[in-house]
C-alpha cells in the first residue's frame, strides 16, 4: 500500500476517521452500559426506601416533588401511610457542600419529624474520612430519634451537639445540612397535604 502523502486535507480526513471511531466505541459503550447503570441506581434507591421508613410493612406513596427556596433541584418525598394514616416518608435530599461535591441522602423521618433512619445515596468523599459518614452518624454521632426542630443539628465545632467525623468537619456539615433540608421538606409536605 503506498504511503498517503502527507497535506493538510489528508490529516484532516484521517483525524476525523479516528474520531468518527472513536466518538461511536464511546457511543456503543453508553448505549450498553446505561440500563444497566440505571437499573442498579433505582434499586439502590427503591432498598434506601425500605431501610429508613419507620414500619416496612406501611404503604409506599407515590413520589412527590417538593422545591425549597435557595435549592437548584427538586426534593424526593415518598410518604408512607398505614389504614390511611401518614405515618412518615422517606425523602431523597442533598446538600452540595460535601468535600467531594454533593452528597445525596435517603432521610427517613416519622410522623412528627424525628429521624428514623438514613441511607447515603451518592458521595465522593475521602476515603477513610468523609466515606465514614454512612456508619459515623448511627453511633458516635448518632442523629436517629432526634428532630431537626428540636435539636441542635449542628456539629460540636459550631456550637451544636453532634460530634463531627475526625477530619472530616465539612462532609459532617453538608451530611446534616441533608438532613436538615428533608426534615424542611417534610414539613411542606405536610402543609401541602392539608
Amino acid at each position: 500500500m503506498a504511503k498517503m502523502e502527507s497535506t493538510l486535507k489528508n490529516m484532516v480526513m484521517s483525524l476525523t476517521v479516528i474520531a468518527l471511531i472513536a466518538s461511536s466505541l464511546l457511543a456503543g459503550g453508553y448505549v450498553l452500559t446505561k440500563e444497566p447503570i440505571d437499573k442498579a441506581t433505582q434499586a439502590k434507591k427503591d432498598n434506601a426506601i425500605k431501610e429508613v421508613l419507620p414500619d416496612k410493612t406501611a404503604e409506599i406513596g407515590r413520589a412527590v416533588e417538593i422545591k425549597l427556596d435557595g435549592f437548584e433541584d427538586a426534593f424526593i418525598v415518598y410518604p408512607a401511610t398505614k389504614n390511611g394514616e401518614l405515618i412518615g416518608a422517606a425523602i431523597e435530599t442533598y446538600d452540595n457542600n460535601g468535600y467531594g461535591g454533593k452528597i445525596k441522602t435517603m432521610v427517613g423521618l416519622d410522623a412528627e419529624g424525628k429521624v428514623v433512619n438514613y441511607a447515603i445515596l451518592q458521595m465522593s468523599e475521602t476515603p477513610g474520612l468523609g466515606a465514614k459518614a454512612p456508619e459515623w452518624f448511627k453511633t458516635k454521632g448518632d442523629i436517629r430519634g432526634k428532630n431537626p426542630a428540636e435539636d441542635s443539628f449542628k456539629v460540636s465545632k459550631d456550637g451544636g451537639e453532634i460530634d463531627a467525623i475526625t477530619a472530616s468537619t465539612i462532609t459532617s456539615r453538608a451530611f446534616l445540612a441533608s438532613v436538615k433540608s428533608a426534615y424542611n421538606v417534610f414539613v411542606k409536605y405536610k402543609e401541602q397535604q392539608k
